[in-house]
């Protein structure tokens, strides 16, 4: 990202600034990190990242789609090349039916997505699983920028 002059940002919800502890440390992060919000919830991500309200309420918040929204409206927010999002479940919540962890996250470029899928994690302690997304995340991107830029780099 350096190298190609672009900027990242970061939208987190389940991993709980994780993604952005890690995007901040990284070398040379002031180059090409812009930062990132923390929404954790459906109210804090319509009124911080233009999430449609009854969407987010009746999806828990948790979806693909919210993931996408995500990533578009934080890149808007932070007026970063790429941007990365992430909503999902760091526990089991059985008065949902969710027993397995799992998460949504996308991968932005500008107002495009690039990348978005759903991830799972099977540690039971849930910050080992919000680091295990963080890591997945981390993998998908590093693996996503080395696609496109191999050959130019």
């Amino acid at each position: 990202m350096v190298a190609k002059k672009y900027t990242l940002s970061v939208a987190e919800s389940v991993t709980s600034g994780h993604l952005q502890a890690a995007f901040s440390s990284a070398t040379e992060a002031s180059k090409f990190y812009q930062g990132g919000i923390t929404a954790y919830n459906a109210g804090q991500k319509s009124r911080h990242l233009g999430i449609d309200p009854i969407w987010a309420m009746e999806e828990d918040s948790v979806s693909e789609k919210i993931a996408a929204d995500m990533a578009i409206n934080v890149n808007k927010l932070f007026l970063s090349d790429y941007s990365i999002a992430i909503t999902g479940y760091a526990t089991p919540v059985p008065e949902k039916g969710v027993y397995d962890l799992f998460a949504f996250f996308a991968i932005a470029f500008r107002d495009h997505i690039v990348s978005s899928t759903r991830i799972t994690s099977n540690k039971k302690d849930p910050v080992e699983a919000q680091l295990d997304y963080t890591t997945q995340i981390v993998r998908a991107m590093h693996q996503l920028l080395e696609k496109k830029y191999a050959r130019t780099v």
